[in-house]
């Protein structure tokens, strides 16, 4: 074996825990920098948006799905990075990005001050955060997989996957904290601008982690061998082999996976706030209760997966919550019993009356709960799916032009075909009580739909792959297995 296997301080960077934890925290922070933003858009949709409610809300939605929409940019970008140069550069120039622009949106002045200059640059800064996170996540799932034995990279992978949802807490928590401490006219003049401007602090830890990464055994050993790609954006999108691959990938699981989380995670929150008027303090203690009851159960699910494999579960899970996506909201409407009101400033809102928290919990953990089945697997299942020497590439686009295009724009698309289902709206006729605001429950065709596309097309074409050896493209791999098991016992393996 070469060097890089003999040294302390590889031994080190090659525990598992290790591995895991230093991935998973950077990628926590990355997800807290993104979500900030999603948690906080009805809040931010007046000071940097013109227009009446409904359209500042649109627009604020659109301009999230806008960060989405670019992440699969970010996937050829540092996917190429990834397979070219190593996995650590792209850590760390994603994590740089994604800091230094959530730090400008808390330093942006809003549309009174600046006028449509503030609506620009805040979508210029949303794409560079999903510009990003279209390198971030491929990179963390391929560097702790490529460090799993194979009979574990669902137990192991499974942990990457509660950064999204941790990084979601985080920003949950961090806001509500803000906003009960500075009171709702303080937070609304600069208090809403902390937790953007944390993202400096976050950035250094992250980075400083990062910096005492080292690359995975597997591409390195692949490098040694001249196993890696030197053009790998030819080799990963310039072949209909490959596209077809990454296509089934996408229709087959990321989509449904992708609408599946957006609907657990924040079409939840939207339509408890907006729709139902759950006050914002009740809501976000309703998503961080539901969050932190449901979040070990990515782990179960990966570590299940690893047993009876990923595709039965990823789309059971899909399968499932279409099924009970219109039950489980009209109970939430049920357990809130909204009228119509006004606000302070006297617009036309709904306002829920004694709504049963517990209640809205157990419903939003049950859709969390489906969101650990499609999620818990799926970095396993993409890592398996394609070869070490286009797998950043090759992972990183299905899995992000599912999250992004089917799963970042479900908020606006939802919304969207409730306002349309209004009278006088092209969907007016889905909703025969001519309800002013449009029928409530139409946005949820979307979800469903998407779900059931995924369980036909994945069921059908995708094939199992629990059973993938990714090693043996690099040689094999109980030699692998030793050197991380020694590693992990704090042994100084000289070859």
């Amino acid at each position: 074996m070469t060097a890089t296997y003999a040294s302390a301080d590889a031994a080190r960077a090659y525990r598992i825990p290790f591995v895991i934890g230093a991935s998973a925290i950077g990628t926590v922070i990355e997800w807290y920098d993104f979500y900030l933003y999603a948690v906080l858009a009805t809040f931010l949709a007046p000071v940097f948006f013109p227009g009446d409610p409904t359209a500042q809300l649109l627009s604020a939605l659109a301009t999230f799905g806008a960060g989405f929409a670019v992440r699969p940019f970010g996937a050829v970008v540092f996917g190429r990075i990834g397979d070219k140069t190593g996995r650590k550069v792209a850590f760390l120039l994603t994590v740089s990005i994604m800091g230094g622009a959530t730090v400008l949106v808390g330093l942006l002045p809003g549309y009174k001050q600046i006028g449509l200059l503030a609506p620009l640059i805040l979508v210029t800064l949303r794409m560079l955060q999903g510009l990003a996170l279209g390198g971030e996540y491929g990179g963390a799932a391929i560097y702790v997989a490529e460090h799993a034995p194979d009979h574990k990279r669902g137990l192991y992978t499974s942990w990457i996957q509660t950064t999204a949802t941790i990084g979601l807490f985080l920003a949950l928590a961090v806001i509500l904290l803000f906003r009960l401490t500075l009171g709702t006219a303080s937070f609304g003049d600069f208090g809403w601008r902390i937790p953007f401007l944390l993202g400096a602090v976050l950035v250094v830890v992250a980075l400083y982690i990062r910096l005492r990464l080292q690359e995975t055994p597997l591409y390195q050993r692949a490098r040694e061998q001249g196993k890696t790609s030197t053009e790998p954006l030819r080799e990963s999108l310039g072949t209909r082999q490959n596209w077809k691959l990454i296509l089934l990938a996408l229709f087959g699981m990321t989509a449904g996976q992708a609408v599946v989380w957006y609907t657990g995670q924040f079409y939840a929150l939207t339509f408890m706030t907006t729709t139902l008027g759950v006050k914002f303090s009740d809501a976000y203690i309703v998503m961080l209760v539901a969050i932190a009851l449901a979040t070990p159960f990515f782990i179960f699910f990966g570590w299940l997966s690893d047993r009876i494999g990923r595709k039965p579960i990823i789309l059971g899970g899909c399968l499932i919550a279409a099924i009970t996506y219109f039950p489980i909201f009209s109970a939430m409407h049920g357990l809130t019993n909204p009228i119509p009101g006004t606000d302070p400033e006297g617009k036309a809102i709904m306002i829920a009356q004694n709504p049963n928290l517990v209640g809205l919990a157990g419903l939003v953990f049950v859709m969390i709960l489906y969101v650990t089945m499609v999620y818990g697997p799926i970095a396993a299942f993409l890592v398996e799916y394609f070869p070490a020497r286009i797998r950043y590439t090759s992972l990183s686009v299905p899995y992000h032009l599912g999250n992004g295009e089917f799963g970042g724009w479900l908020p606006f698309i939802a919304t969207a075909l409730v306002a349309a289902s209004a009278p006088g709206g092209i969907l007016a006729f889905l909703n025969p009580a001519g309800t002013k605001g449009g029928n409530i429950f139409v946005g949820l065709v979307y979800p469903i739909a998407i779900s059931i596309m995924t369980v036909v097309i994945g069921w059908l074409y995708i094939r199992e792959t629990k059973e993938t050896r990714i090693w043996d493209e690099v040689g094999g791999h109980q030699e692998s297995m030793r050197e991380v098991k020694e590693a992990a016992a704090g042994s100084s393996f000289a070859g």
